[in-house]
């Protein structure tokens, strides 16, 4: 297997440079998924569980519970499927869970005074909140302590997980991070119910989690109806590397990305000293790829994903190296390379940074504790990982006496006249121009 060269020696660099930055896709016009997507969601709200049964039965062959006609998890079920799961993947969720449970608890926030009260921010955790999680043959129970308990951190009061076919460990999950329902509905019906609400699903505030095409579009089309999390692309790896690399765990780490789906990016970035120092080391790097695609379960997947949007550019530096890094944005990003620890400190722009050789992606992805739902396709830019402040909104309050009003009424008539929105003006003006009746405190 042998990734695309970039070099930075190259006459063309940097427009190839500017074509490996420029990942997103903007959907078309006229989209064949979008219109789609539309008109799934247009009927979710229009007629409610009738439709989402429509549609689950379609899609996923899947009719509702014959004892209760919904396609809510009963709890008699989902204690049921706890029992199904080992033991040391039990365990390994646990630990899971406490690790990012204490990583993200220091993420609380609390409102402030100022003025001696007279002003003050409040911090109100959102009232509910629906996670979406793939199912069917994907298992992702990571993915749902990833956004569930950032949201019982933030104490929102009801937490909604809908996927088609939840696997016993996805159970577990949302047991241990505080989901309180569980629907077995997936696909942009799934998004369209948690948007709008129908009889059985309880309308949310948000929406968060990972899901295929339909998901986003469908996340993208209720988004202002309610919030979510981002409209998430592929993922992305982008591995910095020198000659104190070993290439065997550089090519294992772009295999751990590219299984993910054929549309995924693994990058690599050799900076070796020199050209010949360069190429051997993309060079090594190639031979393990290969030889363990060999026994990878997944390989055509990950064949794909490495011959589609796979890269190695390899550059004279790590000053240009880092440089690529920024302009690049990348959702992870691994540093192997000698004085890693420095260079992470110099990082702005990525979802989440791995430092040195002993951490890999795939710590930060179950159990190491930081979020792993991040910044996709150049977001790092100016978004962060998903946390506790994703789950909470801020309320201003203004409690002013009469002194505070008077002290400064002439001022805010000013400002309203220079606007020309004279009944501004006149609103504060009135209070002072007959007795006041109160401050109202």
């Amino acid at each position: 297997m042998t990734l695309r060269r970039i070099r930075a020696s190259d006459a063309e660099f940097a427009a190839r440079k500017g074509e490996l930055c420029r990942r997103g896709r903007l959907p078309a016009a006229d989209d064949p998924i979008e219109e789609e997507v539309r008109a799934i969601v247009a009927d979710v709200r229009a007629r409610g569980d009738r439709a989402v049964r429509d549609y689950t039965e379609r899609f996923d062959r899947r009719a509702p519970d014959p004892t209760t006609g919904s396609y809510e998890l009963s709890p008699a079920r989902w204690d049921a499927a706890l029992a199904r799961v080992a033991p040391e993947v039990a365990r390994a969720l646990e630990r899971a869970a406490e690790r990012i449970a204490a990583f993200h608890r220091p993420q609380c926030a609390e409102g402030y005074e100022i003025d001696g009260g007279a002003l003050a921010l409040r911090v109100v955790p959102l009232d509910r909140v629906g996670i979406y999680a793939p199912g069917g043959t994907a298992r992702y129970p990571s993915s749902v302590l990833m956004a569930a308990l950032p949201a019982r951190l933030a104490g929102v009061g009801t937490i909604v997980l809908t996927t088609p076919g939840a696997s016993p460990e996805t159970l577990l999950a949302a047991r241990l991070a505080g989901v309180h329902r569980v629907f077995e509905i997936g696909g942009a019906q799934a998004i369209a119910a948690l948007a709008h609400g129908t009889e059985s699903v309880p309308r949310v505030d948000k929406i968060v989690g990972p899901g295929n095409q339909w998901v986003a579009t469908a996340k993208r089309l209720v988004y202002g109806q309610v919030d979510i999390d981002s409209v998430a692309g592929p993922s992305e790896v982008l591995i910095v590397a020198d000659a104190s690399a070993d290439p065997a765990w550089i090519a294992a780490d772009l295999l751990a990305q590219a299984e993910h789906d054929v549309e995924a990016h693994p990058v690599l970035v050799v900076c070796a000293g020199d050209a010949s120092g360069g190429e051997r080391l993309a060079d090594a790097v190639d031979r393990e790829l290969s030889a363990q695609l060999a026994d990878l379960p997944r390989a055509a997947i990950a064949r794909a994903s490495l011959a589609g949007h796979g890269a190695c550019v390899i550059v004279s530096s790590v000053a240009e190296a880092m440089a690529l890094v920024d302009d690049y944005a990348p959702e992870h990003l691994e540093l192997s390379v000698a004085g890693a620890a420095e260079l992470a400190a110099r990082v702005r722009h990525a979802g989440a940074v791995f430092v040195g050789s002993h951490s890999p992606e795939a710590a930060g992805d179950y159990l190491a504790g930081p979020n792993h739902v991040l910044p996709t396709a150049g977001c790092a830019r100016y978004a962060s990982p998903l946390g506790v402040y994703d789950f909470v909104k801020r309320i201003s309050v203004i409690r002013w006496s009469r002194a505070d009003l008077e002290r400064h009424w002439r001022d805010i008539a000013r400002l309203a006249e220079v606007e020309g929105l004279d009944a501004h003006g006149r609103s504060v003006a009135i209070r002072f121009a007959r007795g006041e009746p109160g401050d109202g405190d």
